[in-house]
């Protein structure tokens, strides 16, 4: 194929359009013919990384897969930020958004192991997967170590007397099954014959303990993403981010899993009355709620409630809050805050209160929320912490610490109410950052005031709508003349936000 002619590789459009851009930080946008967005990029200078992908003399270095994105490529927005930081938030927050169909087959390109297992099988077996179907076997990772994890699942073999990919397990005349026919059936340890039933009991141990071990992948990588930002190390942090995403989805992924099959996750009312019994509660706890602080170097922080009713969520009861009684970063003061608001309007409401209220931390959080309830003289309900670090649950008594087993019932709902708390907890402060991130293109802009800024953005309910008016619009604005209506426009135009049209 011949070289793309210089005049004729880019449109003219798209080459003006990237000379207009400006070298600063940012995230673009690359859109196909129909205007579907199929690239998400961050970039410490817009105008020089969005023109590398349209430089004739690259074409032929490009990797396959870049090379066609390239060629797919009709149009690009994009959105200018204050700093490198930022970007790689707002990409990311936008990657989730919209999913573009090439950043998800970068992400599956790394192909990193993970550990699937089939519920269709009568003896469900932990093979090793580089890619993750849409069935109804649940799937453990990704793990970036193929070395420590297949020493995992040998320890899991040799601990729980589970299958790995090379069983070959046979069936008895009694209906029972042999796992194995070799001199392995000595070495592991466990009965070589066992039931369907008792195999699947030993399978819900493994699963929880291998749970585990991606919660602890996660939680370290977290920590490394971070640190390379912090490191200003932006590229890694944004590879990192990625692999951050791929794990979370896979471990959202299994609910269907628990419903279809008698490996899940017990739910419902075994695993309330587990719950129950472990707590010391007169009935199993049918109402659940759950509450979580969530910040980012101590900005933007906000709070969630979730309600979980028979051991399932109840999303139409769930709420989200922002802290209003202080400025600055106090978990403690955080907590206090939320649950005082949550608990007060029910009361005031003549509504019930949950049986069980579970807090997202150890004592010092839990006091926080028992502080709440004496403070407006209300008799508390049940009352736990569910401390990460080694999943204890935290009483406001002299009671101590509990910790059960990883694959108790009543663990397993506490675990899924907690993270189903901080996973709403953290979009919605992801959600603020960007608006706050949207809104800074304001700040650019010479003589717009905190009152005027204010009346410009309730007027038009978003950032989005502010970047679509006319001038005409824009006057109806109070406080704005016709004099800075005008330069607000040509300032948004220089930005390349044009103004919405009329037919």
């Amino acid at each position: 194929m011949p070289a793309p002619d210089s005049d004729t590789a880019v449109p003219v459009t798209l080459k003006e359009k990237v000379r207009r851009l400006p070298d600063r930080p940012g995230v673009y946008l690359m859109k196909d013919r129909i205007g579907r967005i199929i690239y998400v990029g961050k970039a410490k200078a817009l105008k020089k990384r969005v023109s590398s992908y349209f430089q004739p003399s690259r074409a032929f270095t490009l990797h396959p897969k870049i090379r066609a994105l390239v060629e797919m490529i009709a149009d690009f927005d994009t959105i200018e930020v204050k700093s490198e930081p930022e970007a790689l938030l707002l990409e990311g927050k936008l990657i989730k958004q919209w999913k573009p169909r090439y950043n998800t087959d970068f992400i599956d390109d790394k192909r990193f192991l993970m550990v699937r297992v089939d519920p269709l099988e009568e003896l469900p077996r932990f093979r090793l997967v580089r890619l993750r179907k849409d069935d109804r076997s649940r799937y453990f990772g990704p793990f970036a170590h193929s070395g420590p994890l297949r020493k995992t699942l040998a320890q899991m073999r040799r601990q729980f007397g589970v299958l790995l990919s090379d069983g070959t397990p046979s069936r008895l005349p009694d209906g029972s099954w042999q796992l194995y026919d070799d001199v392995r059936a000595e070495i592991y340890g466990f009965p070589n014959s066992v039931s369907a039933a008792d195999y699947r009991a030993r399978v819900d141990q493994a699963c929880a303990f291998l749970e585990g071990k991606s919660r602890e992948w996660l939680s370290s990588l977290r920590e490394e993403m971070s640190s390379a930002a912090a490191r200003r190390e932006f590229e890694k942090a944004a590879g990192l981010r990625d692999i951050v995403f791929a794990l979370e989805k896979t471990l959202e992924k299994p609910r269907h899993f628990e419903r279809t099959d008698p490996t899940a996750l017990t739910a419902g009312s075994e695993a309330l009355g587990a719950l129950g019994a472990a707590l010391g509660l007169r009935a199993p706890p049918d109402s659940l709620e759950c509450f979580d602080i969530s910040h980012i170097s101590g900005t933007y922080v906000v709070a969630s409630m979730v309600r979980f009713a028979g051991g399932k969520p109840d999303r139409d009861q769930y709420r989200r809050f922002r802290i209003k009684g202080f400025m600055g970063n106090d978990d403690f003061r955080s907590m206090e805050e939320v649950v005082g608001r949550r608990y007060r309007r029910l009361q005031q409401e003549g509504r019930p209160f949950p049986d069980l209220v579970v807090i997202d931390g150890g004592r010092g959080q839990v006091g926080a929320a028992l502080k709440a309830f004496v403070a407006l003289d209300l008799e508390p309900p049940p009352l736990i912490g569910l401390a990460k670090k080694e999943e204890t649950i935290v009483f406001p008594d002299e009671r101590p610490p509990l910790n059960l087993p990883l694959d108790h019932p009543g663990l397993r709902l506490l675990q899924r109410l907690r993270d189903e708390a901080h996973r709403f907890a953290n979009t919605y402060n992801a959600d603020l950052r960007s608006r706050k991130i949207r809104e800074s293109l304001l700040d650019d802009f010479p003589g717009l005031g905190p009152v005027r800024r204010a009346a410009l953005l309730a007027h038009f309910g978003g950032i989005d709508r502010v970047r679509a008016a006319t001038v005409e619009e824009l006057r109806a604005v109070p406080g704005f003349g016709p004099r800075i209506a005008a330069d607000l426009r040509a300032f948004l135009d220089a930005k390349g936000h044009a103004p919405q049209k009329t037919p």
